[in-house]
């Protein structure tokens, strides 16, 4: 009996719901943007779609076409992107939407270039981005409390989510009125942040759900990483493979709002990357099982530019490994083996859509996953799931070969097209190169000086919190007090230093003994947390201990991460003293927010004439908090430009007023870089380089921020570093390779035969292709037989053709471009028959 109510108030809650999503079914009938359990439907037709993250403020406006322009010929149908909250609510009721901040402007050239937007409006958005994307200022808003069921949070949310659906509507971006914009998101990973809060956590799911859908987009909802997203809204997965995923209910389709490309890189650690093979299963892996709807996280990562880099520890490249590299050209083999699944994938849409697969088992780690359609299309994917070895199925009536952790993709249920870990493109080793700058980069310096910062300081007694303080306006914090030494202190007779202990928060410091560095101490992403502890140079009398502590980016992700604290909060105290230990946390401090520098704008073209700069022999070098300053021309060319800052500590660069970010080559990336094979199951410890150097040596100069001359470079130096190790580079392409079967199957050679053109098998054929403006110079290495080795350190193997580079050097030396028949008529005959033969290649672009 008990059970009556509880089974009364489930009926009318389905009621509700089945209302609710009928009138969701009923709108969407007449919009052209709907779903069902197999995919989403545009103007009608069921689409499989492949998507790809490219977020605006980390590229600037003149690469957006070209970005969009690589993303559409790598095979994506739409572009996915957040919206960057403290990006464009600077200040409560300011708005910024201009510059790389333009999302009318994205959304438009988008839509002009035939691809449809997928809109994260969040406006929680993580994304390793400064504070989550929310402004700081939201912070202090009364009574306020992140993402939980919290009127003044709510309040502020819907307010700006309803500004961004207005403008969208207000310019007619949504595809429910002729515009690209599919799909919207509403929060971002709330799943896990809700099962630790309960029952606040649901009742907010629940709100945001009902105050996105009550928009009127005219298009389908989206929460990723959230199990009980309340219908209509589609809940989506997130993460390296996401196969396993099934939506909530069985008439949504299956979605995966993250495929994780890569990882990001934090300071202090390894550039994480993922094998192209890898990423290509994990792909295949869930379209076979039923998805439809993949975005690569990241497609385009780009540049944390400024001060936008979260974490904290987030390094200024988000380069992510992604198919475009973090200066927008094509990462091979990733860009182009993905490019040829998109095509193979296209070529099964016909069956994809019309139905559920059947899976057929092919072994203990083989299976074959069918899709029909009622018009007799038919296409199969093959698995073999073993890491270790290959295998051979039989499937039809044919026999198939499937390398280890592999799938091949049949669109007619015959023929192979494609393979997840037979990569047909070329592999593309870069390279930055020294822009030669006339009579060289010559260096002007001002020092900054603690002690003169009375006039701008503030002091009271006690140790207070960074971020209270500075409203992240700046990275910088001093703490600064004055610390008595009796002239009997047995230290200044026997030499024994007494130690300086100072706790905090977190992120860095540099502390500073009479205005001398005494030393530095930083955390890690892992553990912001620091602690200073060393022996200090006092003298008796009067002593200045001024500690300049730093924000390397607020935290991005964590239960109320707006609750977390920066800076030195105590105790700070020194052991040594005839007295034994002095607690000086609760004495006097003085505090300045931000550096002298920063207040005289000296990174801009006006602020930088305010003061006097040393010149030539005075220029020093080692000198922590240095400000640098010199002009430069811009390179001819198109090439993408960097800054190597090798010699160089810790800081900030700008460009001519423009900020390109933290630099921070001084920390060393510690971790375990070895060998790394695409098989087995990926995460992003997996496959690490750089280990022992800078986690980021160079830092992208956008070309559009640069004038024809007199470009005004400025870096602002903590540590200490030499300026005239600085250079301008450009990324350009080292060597191209490739790695191709004799038999392997192409997209080419499949329609070829499918057309009826050609009815005798096709070997493949290799394409090289070096960048804009340069030549094949040489043929650096060459084996049709059985060679061994990757790209850069390729070597012959038992069987070699010895004419295997006759037909390089005949058709691709002086040319951009080149393509080769891997064949064995066309490098003298065959070297082994009845082995298995491929081609590897390296040649040098110049």
């Amino acid at each position: 009996m008990g059970s009556k109510p509880n089974a009364t108030k489930n009926v009318a809650m389905a009621a509700a719901s089945a209302l609710f999503l009928l009138g969701f079914l009923v709108s969407s009938v007449s919009a052209s943007v709907s779903y069902d359990s197999r995919a989403i439907t545009i103007n009608g037709q069921r689409r499989i779609l492949i998507s790809g993250s490219i977020h605006y403020p980390r590229s600037t406006p003149e690469m957006w076409p070209d970005l969009i322009r690589k993303a559409k010929e790598g095979g994506l149908d739409v572009i996915q992107t957040y919206v960057f909250w403290n990006g464009h609510e600077p200040s409560p009721g300011k708005y910024y939407f201009e510059g790389n901040y333009d999302l009318v402007k994205f959304v438009k050239l988008v839509q002009q270039s035939g691809l449809y937007l997928h809109l994260r409006i969040g406006p929680y958005v993580c994304a390793e981005w400064n504070f989550g994307g929310f402004p700081v200022w939201l912070k202090y808003v009364p009574g306020i409390s992140f993402r939980t069921d919290n009127g003044p949070f709510k309040a502020q949310m819907q307010r700006f989510t309803t500004k961004i659906v207005n403008m969208m509507k207000a310019e007619r971006l949504f595809e429910s009125q002729g515009g690209p914009i599919i799909l919207s998101q509403i929060e971002n990973e709330y799943g896990p942040m809700e099962y630790e809060l309960g029952a606040p956590g649901r009742s907010y799911t629940n709100w945001a759900a009902k105050m996105a859908v009550g928009l009127g987009t005219g298009v389908p909802w989206v929460m990723c990483k959230q199990d009980d997203a309340p219908d209509p809204i589609i809940n989506a997965c997130n993460g390296f493979y996401c196969d396993y995923f099934s939506p909530n209910k069985a008439y949504k389709p299956k979605m995966w709002t993250e495929a994780w490309t890569g990882w990001f890189t934090k300071f202090g650690g390894p550039v994480p990357y993922r094998p192209a093979e890898d990423m290509a299963f994990s792909v295949a892996r869930f379209i076979q099982k039923g998805g439809s709807f993949i975005n690569y996280y990241m497609y385009h990562g780009g540049t944390n530019f400024g001060r936008t880099a979260g974490g904290p520890f987030i390094a200024t490249s988000y380069d992510y490994d992604a198919p475009l590299d973090e200066y927008g050209l094509p990462r091979e083999p990733k860009w182009g083996h993905l490019k040829d699944l998109h095509r193979a994938i296209k070529l099964c849409e016909p069956a994809l859509v019309s139905g559920e697969p059947t899976r057929m088992p092919l072994g203990n780690y083989q299976e074959a996953h069918v899709y029909k359609s009622k018009s007799g299309a038919c296409s199969a994917f093959l698995a073999n799931y073993n890491p270790r070895s290959y295998a051979k199925v039989s499937f039809g009536s044919n026999h198939y070969n499937l390398p280890p952790w592999s799938i091949s993709i049949l669109p007619d249920c015959k023929n192979t097209v494609y393979n997840t870990a037979r990569v047909g493109a070329q592999t593309s080793r870069m390279k930055m190169v020294e822009v030669p700058v006339h009579g060289g980069l010559s260096w002007q310096a001002y020092n900054e000086d603690p002690s003169t910062y009375i006039d701008e300081s503030f002091t009271m007694v006690g140790l207070v919190e960074q971020i209270n303080t500075t409203r992240d306006t700046s990275d910088y914090l001093w703490y600064m007090t004055d610390v008595k030494i009796d002239s009997n202190e047995g230290f200044l007779r026997n030499g024994d230093l007494p130690t300086l202990t100072v706790l905090s928060a977190g992120h860095a410091m540099h502390v500073f003994i009479n205005g001398q560095l005494s030393g530095s101490a930083y955390g890690s992403l892992d553990s912001p947390k620091l602690t200073f502890r060393k022996g200090v140079n006092l003298r008796a009398g009067f002593n200045k201990i001024a500690i300049l502590s730093i924000a390397v980016g607020l935290p991005n992700v964590g239960p109320h991460f707006e609750t977390w604290n920066a800076g030195v909060l105590g105790p700070v105290n020194i052991n040594g003293l005839n007295g034994g230990r002095r607690d000086l946390s609760w004495q006097k401090w003085t505090y300045k927010v931000g550096l002298r520098g920063e207040s005289l704008s000296l990174h801009s073209l006006s602020g930088s004439s305010s003061v006097e700069w040393a010149e030539g022999a005075y220029v020093a070098q080692k000198q922590p908090l240095t400000w640098y300053k010199t002009t430069f021309s811009a390179p001819a060319g198109d090439s993408p430009l960097a800054v190597d800052m090798g010699s160089m500590g810790k800081g900030q660069i700008w460009i001519n007023g423009q900020s390109l970010g933290r630099h921070w080559p001084a920390y060393k990336a510690v971790g375990s870089c070895g060998e790394c094979s695409y098989t087995g199951t990926f995460n992003e410890n997996k496959c690490l380089r750089n280990c022992g150097e800078a986690s980021q040596r160079w830092y992208h100069v956008p070309r559009s921020w640069l004038k024809p001359s007199g470009n005004l470079l400025v870096v602002f130096e903590e540590w200490g570093g030499d300026p005239n190790g600085i250079s301008l580079v450009r990324r350009e392409v080292d060597t191209v390779c490739a790695d191709i079967y004799e038999w392997q199957s192409t997209l080419v050679n499949y329609q070829l035969h499918s057309s009826g053109k050609v009815n005798k098998p096709l070997h493949p054929k290799v394409h090289l292709q070096c960048g804009p403006g340069q030549k094949m110079t040489t043929v650096k290495f060459a084996s049709f037989g059985t060679p061994e080795g990757t790209c850069g350190s390729y070597r012959q193997g038992s069987c070699h053709a010895h004419h295997s580079y006759d037909a390089f050097n005949r058709l691709c030396v002086g040319q951009n471009w080149c393509s080769v028949t891997v064949a064995p008529e066309m490098f003298g005959g065959d070297p082994c028959p009845n082995v298995m033969k491929k081609l590897a290649v390296e040649a040098v672009c110049a």
